[in-house]
């Protein structure tokens, strides 16, 4: 008896392994019902209003299947919960590859909210002044992000032999201002903004805190790894559903959308 449910345990592991990347999905490349997580912020929102009626008109049935954060979201699109995501930048997905052993694929940028420096108790640039104090995110990625931003408003100097994108506080190598720095969760910045004399926040904290991003004093440029994605197994990346998803996201009714409901959030990556 035992022996038996022994080998009805390790078959139900067997299935559940399967369900993941490194198998083919129920439906195959061609289905029609597609499930994507959904999150609290514009990333989701801008999808559900943009991207999803143009599918819906192809014939497909979506499901949005609410996740508490990200890595949530990647761990079940990895295990085949889910059919894709549209939440990160090829960053982050590496890192939950690398440190998870995920197999996602990212297979196009789409619209990404810039990290921005924002008001605190200075809302002009040219206040900056000896002894500032500046609240940034202390998250590794936006880490980086904010001391690039930093820079590119001339206030610091980084270390030229370092990537921009994994750069620390270690790495100034002018401060000319003796600016101090805070690094703390993102989510908290917001709500003690009045506490410094400026902020460093991404597009994401920006729109769940209802701050006007056209109130950002400076936006950052770029960089290619933090733009964001549609992200699917990689077992998927050729599927046709993905190819419409992918031919969604740069046609003429979602640049109508964007021409019509950018109010300044949306930074839009050029079409290669």
């Amino acid at each position: 008896m035992k022996l038996r449910k022994w080998i009805a345990a390790a078959l139900a592991i067997t299935t559940l392994l399967a369900a993941g990347c490194g198998s083919q999905n129920d439906n195959g490349a061609d289905k029609k019902e597609l499930v994507y997580s959904k999150s609290q912020g514009p990333y989701s929102e801008l999808f559900e209003q943009g991207v999803k009626p143009i599918l819906e008109a192809k014939g497909y049935k979506l499901v949005g299947k609410d996740m508490s954060d990200l890595l949530q979201a990647d761990v079940v699109l990895n295990d085949g919960e889910v059919d894709f995501n549209v939440e990160q930048h090829t960053a982050y997905m590496e890192n939950f590859n690398q440190k998870q052993g995920g197999k996602l694929a990212a297979v196009t940028p789409i619209p990404t909210v810039p990290a921005g420096i924002y008001p605190g108790k200075k809302t002009n640039l040219k206040e900056i002044a000896a002894g500032d104090r500046i609240a940034v995110p202390n998250d590794a990625a936006n880490t980086a992000r904010a001391y690039a931003l930093l820079q590119k408003a001339g206030w610091i100097k980084l270390d030229p032999q370092k990537d921009l994108s994994t750069v620390t506080q270690a790495d100034i190598i002018e401060n000319p201002y003796n600016l101090q720095f805070t690094e703390m969760k993102s989510l908290n910045i917001p709500a003690v903004r009045t506490d410094f004399d400026f902020i460093v926040i991404t597009g994401s904290i920006v729109y769940n805190a209802k701050i006007d991003p056209q109130t950002a004093l400076l936006t950052e440029d770029i960089l290619p790894h933090l733009l964001l994605q549609l992200v699917v197994c990689e077992q998927d990346k050729d599927a046709k559903w993905v190819k419409d998803i992918i031919d969604a996201y740069h046609s003429a009714e979602f640049k109508e959308y964007l021409k019509k409901n950018n109010n300044g959030l949306w930074y839009v990556p050029e079409e290669k």
